[in-house]
Order: C-alpha cells, then structure tokens, then sequence
C-alpha cells in the first residue's frame, strides 16, 4: 500500500474517532482522507467521491452545529438555541464535552424558566436539548464509519 494511501486511512481513522473525542474534527479529516485517497488512486468514481464528500461535510456540519441542533429539537424558539449552542461551543472549547452538554443544558433551562417560570417544563427542556447533543455525535460516527467503510470497500474487495 502506498504510504499517502496509508495516510488517506489514518486521516479516515481518525475522523472516525473525531466523532468521539473533542475537539477533533471528525468531518474534516474524514473529508481530508477520501481527497487524499481519491487523488491517489483516482477511485471512486466521481460520483462517488461527491457523495462520500457530502457525508464528511454533514458530519463536520452536524459537529460545529449539535448544541444548536439539540437545542432546537427541545422545542425552544431559535433564538435560544442559537444563544445554547453558542454557549455550548465556547464551553466545549474549555471543558470538552461535558462543556458542551453542560453549556447547551444550562442555557436551555435558564432561558426557558426566564421566559415561562416552569421549572419542570424548563427541565424537562433541557434534557432533551442534551440529548440531541448527544445524539448528533452518534450521527457523526454513523457518518464517519459510513465514509471509511466505503473507502475500505473500494481498496480491498
């Protein structure tokens, strides 16, 4: 195997284990190893190589934006989530995940008992903010695993 070759699988190795660790960029280097593989192999086809993109650029999406999509599927009005994930990301550069969920949770909840004066209901909120959170970074490894599987397929069957 050629040693850029080599170097496409471990950019698409790590992208997968992006997915799971902070502050990795899990889209990005899976993006980085199917242009360094495809540059070197000229496989995929085209086609392929934009659809297999695609699937890195969602998940580098999904990555940079999972405290505003958790936030938002919790039901809070767009203006909280955007402030949630904002606050999530900042928190997530100084603390990791547990910065995320916390930045993200906390947000939801001090805003929504502000606005309705529903502890339970702002809760209630939060919870399911954190788990979108939680549930956008399994979609990140579900995209990347998809994308190295893919790579893999095309180099050895």
């Amino acid at each position: 195997m050629d040693a850029l070759v080599a170097a496409a699988f471990a950019a698409l190795v790590l992208g997968v284990a992006g997915s799971l660790v902070p502050l990795l960029p899990s889209g990005l280097l899976s993006l980085v190893g199917v242009g360094l593989y495809w540059t070197q192999t000229g496989r995929p086809s085209v086609l392929v190589v934009g659809a297999l993109a695609g699937l890195a650029t969602l998940a580098m999406l999904v990555d940079w934006l999972a405290g505003v999509i958790g936030a938002r599927a919790s039901g809070v009005d767009t203006r909280t989530a955007v402030l949630a994930g904002g606050v999530g990301f900042a928190a997530m550069l100084v603390s990791g995940p547990v910065g995320l969920l916390a930045g993200v949770a906390g947000v939801v909840f001090v805003v929504d008992v502000r606005d309705s004066m529903d502890i339970a209901a702002s809760a209630r909120r939060a919870g399911y903010a954190t788990v979108g959170v939680i549930g956008s970074a399994a979609m990140q490894v579900v995209l990347t695993v998809v994308v190295l599987v893919a790579v893999a397929w095309v180099q050895f069957a």
